[in-house]
């Protein structure tokens, strides 16, 4: 039985490696196009490969896709992430569970996930070949697939795995195969804006804002914000593009972004600058901000912003400067006007329809022995692992399907 997986990223190293473990006297081939295998493992997580994350419960764990949610709480029942930390600690790969719940290699270097996966495939007598960019692929008559490539090479698999990535070629010929195809729109991007209140602050962070699609019902997110040379980034904004992926493609990426950079509530913090007032009342606004978790330069920025002078001591705000700091400080509306892609962990939202696919084995319904797994599918997750750990559990649940009957 000769098995063929298009694309020689996590999830077709993933597949090919259990195919070939499960079922040893099949001939299993990677066709990648590009020319080294692995590269987004290789450049994900700043190069230290956020391969997991520390959640362990199904239900949970699902709650991190936009895009997938039901779809995959089956499969995260049978290999999670637990289930990926101890296969590749199995294998030689000491891994380390970080403070926010990322997983990362001891080593901080994807080089050993990509060393690891490269090692499990030759080992199990996978055959790799690059600069191999599929073309055409068709159902035999008799049964299996013809492929074809650019450069003219041609190939029969008797079962045939695609896994290559957000695909719009492939995403194509499925579609002339009659697949149903989401459009495809970027997901995980940060937001470009021109607003004064960021110009020149670049690197300033807040550990745990809170950001809204104003406009929008429920668009909202909560995380590490941080200011950039073009706008806005960070875990929060990354979130909050992953829910908002087709709302934000239909807005244009052109919206009002509301912000509470404390992640407080508004009486809160009202009841706290009344405190500051009094207990700060010879002190100078501007000289230092009185949150922690403000910079002070963005402390002046925002003082600016709600109108408030330099030379201002506390003991001296009006009750219009007090709700005016507050209304910068919980809900500063900030202008974005289109999108950067974070290069790290770029994926799209959208691709082959979910209700076409079994996912007990990540076999189409419509074509016996094709399976597709990864980013060509309708599912995409939030930063912190997510995106990886459906591509391990894509690739482990179609090796469960050659297992000995």
């Amino acid at each position: 039985m000769k098995v063929y997986i298009v694309g020689g990223g996590a999830a077709g190293f993933f597949s090919a490696i259990q195919i070939a473990e499960n079922c040893p006297e099949a001939e299993v081939h990677i066709l990648e196009a590009g020319q080294r295998f692995l590269q987004k493992v290789k450049i994900s997580g700043g190069g230290r490969c956020n391969l997991t994350h520390a959640c362990w419960t199904p239900k949970e764990l699902v709650k991190h896709y936009p895009r997938g949610e039901k779809a995959l709480l089956g499969p995260f029942h049978r290999f999670a992430c637990g289930d990926t930390m101890d296969w590749f600690e199995k294998r030689g790969v000491p891994l380390k569970i970080e403070k926010d719940g990322r997983v990362f290699p001891q080593s901080n270097s994807s080089q050993s996930i990509v060393d690891c996966l490269m090692q499990a495939a030759e080992a199990a007598g996978v055959q790799l070949h690059l600069q191999q960019r599929v073309s055409q692929i068709k159902p035999l008559e008799e049964g299996g697939y013809f492929l074809a490539t650019k450069g003219g090479a041609e190939y029969k698999a008797d079962k045939l795995v695609l896994a290559a990535g957000s695909s719009a070629p492939i995403w194509a010929v499925l579609a002339e195969m009659g697949l149903n195809i989401v459009p495809a729109v970027p997901s995980l991007f940060t937001f470009n804006s021109k607003d004064f209140r960021l110009k020149g602050l670049p690197g300033l962070s807040v550990p745990q804002a809170e950001v809204e699609v104003l406009g929008q019902k429920n668009l909202k997110a909560r995380g590490p914000l941080l200011i950039t040379h073009w706008g806005l980034s960070g875990p929060g904004i990354l979130r909050l593009s992953a829910w908002g992926a087709r709302k934000l493609f239909d807005l244009d990426y052109r919206f009002n972004l509301r912000v509470n950079w404390l992640g407080w509530e508004r009486q809160t913090l009202a009841e706290e600058l009344q405190l500051l007032k009094k207990d700060w009342a010879k002190k100078q606004l501007s000289k230092t901000s009185p949150f922690s978790e403000i910079p002070n330069r963005l402390w002046r920025r925002l003082l600016y912003a709600a109108g408030i002078k330099e030379d201002k001591s506390w003991a001296n705000l009006s009750k219009k400067e007090l709700l005016g700091l507050e209304e910068e400080l919980t809900a500063c509306e900030i202008k974005v006007v289109g999108k950067s892609t974070f290069k790290d962990e770029f994926v799209t939202a959208g691709g082959v329809d979910l209700d076409q696919m079994n996912f007990k084995t990540f076999e189409t319904k419509a074509f016996k022995g094709l399976y597709i797994a990864g980013e060509l599918l309708n599912i995409d997750a939030i930063t912190g692992g997510f995106n990886f750990q459906a591509a391990w559990t894509g690739g482990w649940s179609i090796g469960q399907d050659f297992l000995p009957k």
